[in-house]
């Protein structure tokens, strides 16, 4: 199965965070470039971090993700 790039970030608990609400969702993600923060003096600070889901899953973790964002104050 292919797999796609849901969400983009630096950090590894907001990746964490949109992974949850995924699985909550009933769609499988899992976390790609959590372990590169470390380490992060050699990389480009932003996107090191990636929520992956099967393509087939892609717009559906859009939707959620974008529900989630718009639930966040900041």
């Amino acid at each position: 199965m292919t797999t796609k790039t849901a969400y983009d970030t630096d950090s590894n608990i907001e990746a964490h965070l949109v992974m949850h609400q995924l699985q909550q969702a009933g769609i499988n993600a899992r976390i790609e470039g959590e372990y590169l923060q470390g380490g992060i003096g050699e990389l480009p600070a932003a996107g090191n971090v990636r929520v992956i889901v099967d393509e087939r899953d892609l717009e559906e973790a859009r939707v959620v993700i974008a529900d989630w964002e718009a639930q966040d104050p900041d």
